[in-house]
């Protein structure tokens, strides 16, 4: 995954779901209580009866461990209720078949949730690898470009939603791809896969930005005729797909300090050169969806890179965060500091634009994405 997430999306992600269903606090509660009720009981006069408490430590126990932990725990209940050197509470035959029918329902209720973990644990595994799939990992480095990227899902646990990039390699050069597809969480992801599937294939195929934005279109144009034909629309899918991009490409080596740019809708990208942030100067053009192809294509701007200028490309997660006053979170304002304390790692910048945009909008419930370009021919 961009580092922790998806910082950048990595297995190591802290937003991502676990691995394990039960959290790793709930072993301790059951082997605690046991041991901390026997030694109060055995330290305080007889008149003090503490051993009602042993009863829970069965049910906890098939919380958080398999039916034969739990069975062990619960004949440790049982054999020390049952001990005449320690004379627990001075159970009755009633009480010590009442724990020992709740020591049975423990392991059989430890079996069933052990069985459903495991499920669970398949289940999560294979929808995150299917994530993983529609949004890989960015490389470190292509070509001349040190790059690093952010996302951050609205929708929780999951890692894929309305946000997406995508960085390629072609034989023009790199070829990058920031965007926002209508609608945000899990109901956009099939949008997302679409889009990114349409650029891996028009970066290596289209000899210009205004060919590959011209693909992505016709991809949102025919998928929301299927779904128009096929009558999703009512039954939630939306009639009509959009999306906002920004196609980004940096010159091979006949053109190398040439970044061409091709906005669809999005915002444009801000250039760091020194201590200085310069929002780029871009053609606007309509969003994706729209049948731009044939009616108004989007027009390329050309920017002139020196080696050392970054790029930071964001979705509206970011620009539209707001405060608890409702002001807008200012990026261009704030970008300097973040900048000059981390201009040596462009996934650190990332990181450290998300820290400060949580702690000025104190949570973000949008989808957000953030791509940073360092320029190193």
């Amino acid at each position: 995954m961009p580092r922790p997430a998806v910082g950048r999306r990595s297995a190591r992600d802290p937003d991502l779901p676990g691995r394990l269903p039960t959290p790793p606090w709930m072993r301790w509660p059951a082997p605690v209580l046991l041991v901390l009720t026997v030694v109060i009981q055995v330290l305080t006069p007889k008149t003090l009866d503490l051993s009602f408490l042993l009863a829970a430590v069965p049910p906890l126990a098939a919380l958080a461990y398999g039916p034969a932990a739990t069975a062990l725990l619960g004949g440790l209940v049982l054999l020390m209720l049952n001990l005449p050197r320690y004379d627990l509470g001075h159970p009755g035959e009633s009480d010590t078949a009442t724990v020992a029918f709740v020591a049975v329902l423990s392991v059989v209720f430890a079996a069933v949730r052990s069985r459903r973990d495991a499920q669970l644990i398949t289940v999560r595994t294979v929808a995150e690898a299917a994530q993983f799939a529609v949004l890989p990992p960015l490389p470190e480095r292509v070509g001349p470009v040190r790059c690093a990227g952010l996302y951050r899902a609205a929708q929780h646990g999951t890692l894929v939603g309305g946000d997406l990039f995508d960085v390629r390699r072609g034989p023009r050069g790199v070829r990058a791809m920031v965007g926002d597809v209508q609608g945000h969480g899990l109901a956009a992801v099939g949008t997302v896969a679409a889009l990114i599937g349409a650029f891996r294939e028009a970066a290596l195929d289209e000899p210009g930005l205004e060919g590959v934005a011209a693909r992505l279109d016709r991809r949102l144009v025919t998928d929301a005729e299927a779904v128009a034909d096929t009558g999703d629309a009512r039954r939630g899918e939306p009639g009509e797909l959009f999306a906002t991009a920004l196609l980004m490409e940096f010159g091979a080596e006949a053109d190398a300090d040439a970044l061409r740019l091709v906005s669809c809708g999005h915002p444009p990208p801000l250039l760091l050169r020194g201590t200085a942030v310069t929002e780029l100067e871009v053609s606007p053009g309509p969003p994706l969806g729209l049948g731009i192809a044939g009616v108004a294509p989007p027009q390329e701007t050309v920017v002139a890179l020196r080696p050392g200028d970054w790029l930071l490309t964001v979705t509206d997660g970011v620009t539209e965060a707001r405060d608890a006053s409702g002001a807008f979170y200012p990026l261009v304002a704030r970008l300097p500091a973040l900048f000059e304390a981390e201009r040596d790692d462009p996934a650190a910048l990332t990181d450290a634009i998300w820290r400060d945009l949580v702690r000025f909008s104190g949570g973000v419930r949008d989808d957000v994405a953030l791509l940073v370009f360092a320029w190193e021919r």
